[in-house]
């Protein structure tokens, strides 16, 4: 009963385009003068180029140039085990060279990704801003591999790296076998235009400012994932807001819509103060759609973040002498509510 009425609540309310833009309210500094370049290092060429009488001289080269990443796509994404067991490394990729997907996979990555030169410069520019917000960040290399769609953008001791083969393109012929593992709703986000966004995200969320175990409630949850995407506002510009937080265009025009109508649902509901995680986290992980909201499975998923997104970029409208640095500091979510006065618009 609960969900056919909320449905109905949603459904027979006049929809407004209630959203608070972006576009003209952020002020980026001058980084024309910052001397940052990025050169995403071509893992992913060398390994399609290995020969399998090669192994065991390139197992010793990797282990000295690419350092903890060949440690970790060793172990952790190939799962062969570490490098330092040289004959076991020599007969396990021999064979992972020989299998057709490997080789298909790796032409398909080439053709697709001759080279990355529009990655790497957005990625210097956003890396700018972020540098310009936290000086004392150390760049880490970045560093592309085909993994079996196993990661998409691992972090590491000193390094990211971009799994290429999860960014071919939502029409890639490899993606449709993998629906078992990867649904489509997730794999239509895995292009090209993602790599950019998806690498900041990670950084942000991994290295800059890592979620704290005090954030126990749906409001604590909104506010750290609006700090995200907020974040990812300031650092990534002309980057579309579906690409931040991937959306399909009707899902961000689904959001912006009932937008006002989805924070009374949350306020209605008691759901701000609520620390059951299994009842909460459904507002902030990927899925096709919400299923309490809406009807015909039309409502945009991830309403917990979009909201969150919303009350920050509203707070920060009003404090346009903020950083990134002092945004993150604030630890209560209840003062970014109460400040912003968000009340779903």
């Amino acid at each position: 009963m609960q969900y056919s009425s909320v449905q109905k609540y949603l459904f027979f309310l006049i929809p407004t385009i209630i959203s608070c833009q972006q576009s003209a309210t952020i002020s980026r500094p001058d980084i024309s003068n910052m001397d940052i370049e990025v050169k995403i290092e071509r893992f992913d060429q060398e390994m399609a180029a290995l020969q399998p009488k090669d192994i065991l001289l390139k197992n010793t080269e990797w282990q000295q140039q690419y350092g903890y990443f060949y440690h970790d796509y060793m172990t952790e994404i190939l799962e062969i085990g570490p490098p330092q067991d040289s004959l076991r490394v020599q007969q396990l990729l021999t064979q992972v060279l020989q299998k057709k997907d490997f080789k298909d996979l790796s032409a398909s990555v080439t053709q697709r990704f001759p080279h990355l030169k529009k990655q790497e410069k957005d990625l210097a520019k956003a890396l700018k801003y972020l540098k310009y917000e936290f000086p004392e960040y150390e760049t880490p290399r970045f560093i592309s591999f085909v993994g079996g769609f196993s990661f998409q953008t691992p972090i590491g001791n000193d390094y990211v790296g971009i799994g290429l083969d999860m960014f071919l393109g939502a029409d890639s012929e490899f993606y449709p076998a993998l629906v078992q593992s990867i649904p489509l709703y997730i794999s239509r986000k895995f292009t090209p235009e993602n790599i950019v966004p998806r690498v900041i995200e990670t950084i942000l969320r991994e290295d800059i400012y890592p979620q704290t175990h005090g954030d126990v409630n749906t409001l604590s949850h909104m506010v750290y994932n609006g700090k995200i995407l907020y974040a990812m506002d300031y650092l990534l510009e002309n980057v579309p807001d579906t690409d931040k937080i991937g959306y399909t265009e009707a899902q961000l025009k689904w959001a912006r819509r009932y937008q006002q109508d989805v924070w009374a649902w949350f306020v209605q509901e008691n759901l701000l103060y609520n620390t059951d995680y299994l009842r909460i986290q459904k507002y902030f992980t990927e899925a096709p759609f919400t299923p309490e909201l809406g009807q015909n499975n039309e409502s945009a998923p991830k309403l917990g973040s979009y909201i969150g997104w919303m009350m920050v970029r509203k707070y920060m409208i009003k404090h346009p002498e903020m950083g990134l640095k002092e945004l993150f500091a604030i630890e209560n979510a209840q003062e970014i509510l109460e400040d912003s006065k968000f009340k779903g618009k």
